[in-house]
C-alpha cells in the first residue's frame, strides 16, 4: 500500500504556478500511468497532467479554477487499488476528529486570559505583488477580498490582479490578521513591490475568534426568512433553472473563481449573477457584493432574480424603438442565433491582437517571387531527404532558411522597443504561427525555434516538424512559447494568395507565405521576351513603422525575393 502524490508540474523555467482548468476524474476513478488525470492552464499554454502511477484517486486536494503553486500536491493516487476504500474512509474519521479539536482550540480562545491588549503581535509578514510570468513587470490591483482587521488563512485569496497576459487571484502567505493595506484598487504596481502587511500575532486571531461568534450569534434570527426565500436551492443548484456561473458572462464582465464558488454554493445561476452591480474595475462583481447580494436576497429585499437583465451596467430602461445617447438598444439573441462562449484560447487571442494593433504603427508591404527553382529541387529530392534524415521536407524550413540569411543582412528586423530604446537582439528565434484544430477553429499558437540561425535545413526540418507535432498534440511547455524574435505565419496552406498578418508583440515584424500557383510570366531572356509557365507566389511582410521604414523594409522583403528566386538547385541533401 503506498500513497503517491500528484503535484502542479513545472511548465518552463519561467513559470511559478498554474490553474486548474478541469478534472478528467475524479475520486474513486481508476488511472492508468501517463493517463490524463486533469488540465492546467498557466499565462502562456494550457497542457494535460498525466498520472505518475497506476492506482485509484483517493483524494484531490485542488478545485477546478485554483491557482497552485509550482511542486505543490493537487491531488494523491493510492496504488494498491484494494486499500483504496480502505484509506478514503479512514481520512474521513480523522478529518472529523481534527475538526473536533480545531472546533475545541477555537472555543477555548477567547477565554484564554492571554488574549488581552498584551498579547504578542507575533511576526509581521509582507505581501508582495508576485511574478507572473518572465516579461510581466508590474500588475493592477482588481479588488481586494479581505479589508484590514479580517482574519486570513494560509493561500486564502487576499486580492485579485491583473496583467496585460492575464487574471489571477494572490493568495495570503501565511494565517494571520491583514493589519495594512498599501495598494487600493485600479493601483498599478511594480512587481516584488509591498501591498499589504499580515500579522501572525495570536491576539489578532482572538480578536478575529470573537467576531466570528458574534456573527454566528445573530445568524439564527434570519433563519425563518431563508428557508422561504432559498426553499430548493440548498443543493447549489440555480434557484430560477438558468444556467451555472461562467468565467465570462454574456455582459463581458470576468468572474473569479472565488464569486462563482460563492454563487454556485447559494444557487444563483449565471443570469442572476449578471444581475449584480459590481463595484470592481469595469463592474466586475466583488466577494463583497455578491455576498451583500445574498443577504439582501435572504433578508427578504430581492423578491425575484433578475434574470432578464442585460447587463448589470446598463442605464434605466429606454423604448424598444429608441437609441439613447452612448448606447444602443441590442435585442438579445433570437432563436436563428447560436451564441458560443469564448474559450480561454479564444480570448487570449483576441487581447493579443488588439494590443499589438494598439501598440505597432503597422504597414504591410508585398513582393511577387518566383520559386520554380526551389519547387522543382524540393520535389525531386523530398523522398531522399526523407530516406536520409527519416523528416518530411516542406516548404516551411526552406521558407525560413532563406529569412534567416536576409535577417543577417538586415539585424534590426531582429530587435524590440522597450521605451525609447531599440533592443537588437543577437539569436534569431524564429516563431512559427500553427493553427490547432480542424480549420483552425481550435485557435493559434506560436512555438519559438530558439537559435536558429545555428541550424542547418535539416536542423530546421526538424525543428518545424517538432514544434508542429508538440503544439497540435498539446505537449508544448511555456519556454517553448517565448522569445521570439520573429514570425512566420502560412496562409497558403489554405490556398490564400496573401494576406496582412498582425505583428506578435514584442517583435517588430511578421513575414507570411501565400499558395504557390503556376502561372504565366514574361521572362527576359538573351533571344527576347518569351512567356513561361512558373510556380509563383506572394510574400507579406506587416512591420513596426516606429523603427523600420518603409525603404529598409522594402529593402529586407526583396532581399527574400532574390534570395529564394536564386535557390541553387545543384545543392546536396
Amino acid at each position: 500500500m503506498a500513497k503517491v502524490e500528484v503535484v502542479m508540474p513545472q511548465m518552463g523555467e519561467s513559470v511559478m504556478e498554474g490553474t486548474i482548468i478541469e478534472w478528467s476524474k475524479s475520486v474513486g476513478d481508476s488511472v492508468e500511468v501517463d493517463e490524463t488525470i486533469l488540465e492546467v492552464a498557466t499565462d502562456k499554454v494550457d497542457t494535460e497532467v498525466p498520472s505518475p502511477e497506476a492506482g485509484v484517486i483517493v483524494e484531490i486536494l485542488a478545485e477546478e479554477g485554483d491557482t497552485i503553486e509550482v511542486g505543490n500536491p493537487i491531488a494523491i493516487i493510492e496504488t494498491d487499488k484494494d486499500a483504496a476504500d480502505d484509506i478514503s474512509s479512514g481520512g474521513t474519521e480523522e478529518s472529523e476528529e481534527e475538526k473536533e479539536k480545531e472546533t475545541e482550540t477555537v472555543d477555548a480562545s477567547p477565554e484564554d486570559p492571554g488574549s488581552g491588549n498584551g498579547e504578542d503581535e507575533g511576526e509581521r509578514i509582507e505581501v508582495v505583488m508576485p511574478q507572473m510570468g518572465e516579461s510581466v513587470v508590474e500588475a493592477t490591483v482588481i479588488g481586494w477580498n479581505k479589508n484590514v482587521g479580517d482574519s486570513v488563512e494560509e493561500d486564502e485569496t487576499l486580492l485579485e490582479i491583473s496583467t496585460d497576459k492575464v487574471d489571477s487571484e494572490v493568495p495570503s502567505p501565511s494565517s494571520g490578521t491583514l493589519v495594512e493595506v498599501l495598494a487600493e484598487e485600479n493601483d498599478t504596481i511594480e512587481v516584488g513591490q509591498t501591498i499589504a502587511v499580515i500579522s501572525t500575532g495570536s491576539g489578532a486571531s482572538a480578536s478575529s475568534t470573537k467576531k466570528k461568534e458574534e456573527k454566528k450569534e445573530t445568524a439564527p434570527k434570519e433563519e425563518p426568512k431563508q428557508e422561504v426565500v432559498t426553499a430548493g436551492t440548498t443543493n447549489g443548484a440555480p434557484s430560477d433553472g438558468g444556467s451555472e456561473p461562467q468565467r465570462v458572462g454574456s455582459d463581458g464582465r470576468f468572474y473569479s473563481p472565488l464569486v462563482r464558488s460563492i454563487a454556485q454554493e447559494e444557487g444563483i445561476s449565471q443570469e442572476e449573477l449578471e444581475s449584480i452591480d459590481g463595484s470592481g474595475q469595469g463592474g466586475r462583481v466583488s466577494k463583497n457584493d455578491i455576498l451583500a447580494y445574498v443577504e439582501d436576497r435572504k433578508a427578504g429585499k430581492i423578491s425575484a432574480p433578475a434574470a432578464k437583465k442585460t447587463s448589470g451596467r446598463a442605464p434605466a430602461k429606454a423604448s424598444d424603438d429608441s437609441i439613447s445617447a452612448g448606447q444602443l438598444d441590442v435585442k438579445a439573441p433570437t432563436g436563428d442565433v447560436e451564441v458560443i462562449k469564448m474559450d480561454r484560447m479564444r480570448k487570449m487571442i483576441a487581447e493579443h491582437m488588439v494590443k499589438s494593433k494598439q501598440t505597432s504603427a503597422h504597414v504591410t508591404t508585398f513582393a511577387e517571387v518566383d520559386v520554380t527553382n526551389m519547387v522543382r529541387w524540393r520535389n525531386a529530392n523530398k523522398a531522399k531527404f526523407k530516406d536520409n534524415t527519416g523528416v518530411k521536407l516542406t516548404f516551411t524550413p526552406l521558407f525560413v532558411e532563406a529569412i534567416i540569411k536576409a535577417m543577417l543582412e538586415f539585424p534590426l528586423i531582429n530587435s524590440s522597443i522597450n521605451g525609447d530604446e531599440i533592443h537588437v537582439k543577437k539569436d534569431i528565434n524564429f516563431g512559427l504561427a500553427v493553427a490547432l484544430g480542424q480549420g483552425g477553429e481550435g485557435g493559434l499558437i506560436v512555438p519559438v525555434i530558439k537559435r536558429a540561425q545555428e541550424k542547418n535545413l535539416v536542423g530546421l526540418a526538424n525543428s518545424v516538424n517538432e514544434m508542429a507535432l508538440k503544439a497540435r498534440s498539446k505537449k508544448l511547455s511555456p519556454d517553448d512559447l517565448v522569445g521570439g524574435t520573429i514570425t512566420l505565419t502560412n496562409y497558403g496552406s489554405v490556398g490564400n494568395l496573401m494576406g496582412t498578418p498582425i505583428i506578435n508583440q514584442p517583435q517588430v515584424a511578421i513575414i507570411g507565405t501565400g499558395a504557390i500557383e503556376k502561372r504565366p510570366v514574361v521572362l527576359e531572356t538573351e533571344a527576347g521576351d518569351v512567356i513561361a509557365i512558373r510556380q509563383m507566389m506572394y510574400l507579406s511582410m506587416s512591420y513596426d513603422h516606429r523603427i523600420i521604414d518603409g525603404a529598409h523594409g522594402g529593402a529586407f522583403l526583396n532581399r527574400i525575393k532574390e534570395i529564394l528566386e536564386n535557390f541553387d538547385t545543384d545543392r546536396s541533401v
